[in-house]
């Protein structure tokens, strides 16, 4: 099974268990996902049994915007499936202002792995926490379905450049008009219709819980009003 998007790469591969991730890249993509979990910044090899299943855990990370070592770097190079959402930024470093593909929100990403793995990572790296339930059992992690986690990035990756929002910064004004798309990559997706003063592209909103909006761009062929 192969999935891939703009902003994380799917993926399995059978490799030797001395053998170490390499990052790759299709895209522009950020994120390397393997099954194969390696022995790394002192962290045993995870356990690969099928006994627990992976869940897709939200997990914050305490580390600077602009850290070097992110969490998602970490995860990557141990070969854990990860998502967080990327975009461009204009930074200025020695006086020169470059472009950085930097994560949208920097504390938030999304891990897919069994808790039992997440804890021995989580238990060496202070600054990689679970984001847990406000009124829910004692250590209960936040958690999203695979479900809406799938329909998610198949929705961002079916666009070369989506748009980000906090959920905050979505108005009623922006989105009066519920749409059904028929037909395309994105057929059968239901949502609501980003409306920007200006604009002539057509973009549906996809949400994630209540952690993120995603504006994709949609052929207006494709809308049917609800």
């Amino acid at each position: 099974m192969q999935k891939r998007n703009q902003d994380c790469i799917l993926s399995e591969q059978t490799m030797d268990k001395n053998q170490i991730c390499q990052p790759k890249q299709i895209g522009g993509g950020n994120c390397l996902i393997f099954n194969n979990i390696e022995k790394q910044a002192g962290i045993e090899i995870l356990s690969e049994s099928t006994d627990e299943p992976k869940i897709w855990f939200v997990m914050r990370d305490l580390k600077r915007p602009n850290a070097h070592h992110p969490a998602y770097k970490l995860l990557e190079s141990l070969g854990v499936t990860y998502y967080t959402p990327m975009h461009w930024v204009l930074v200025t470093r020695g006086g020169q202002k470059k472009r950085e593909y930097r994560p949208f929100i920097p504390d938030l990403l999304f891990v897919y792995e069994t808790r039992k793995n997440l804890d021995a990572i989580v238990s060496k790296t202070p600054t990689l926490q679970y984001r847990f339930v406000k009124g829910g059992a004692y250590q209960e992690a936040m958690v999203v379905s695979e479900a809406e986690m799938n329909r998610f990035m198949h929705a961002v990756g079916s666009v070369g450049n989506p748009r980000y929002y906090l959920p905050s910064e979505i108005t009623s004004d922006m989105c009066k008009r519920r749409i059904r798309i028929v037909g395309g990559n994105l057929d059968g997706y239901e949502g609501r219709l980003l409306s920007v003063r200006g604009s002539r592209v057509k973009r549906l909103l996809v949400e994630l819980s209540t952690y993120l909006v995603a504006a994709v761009e949609v052929n207006p062929e494709y809308i049917q009003l609800l």
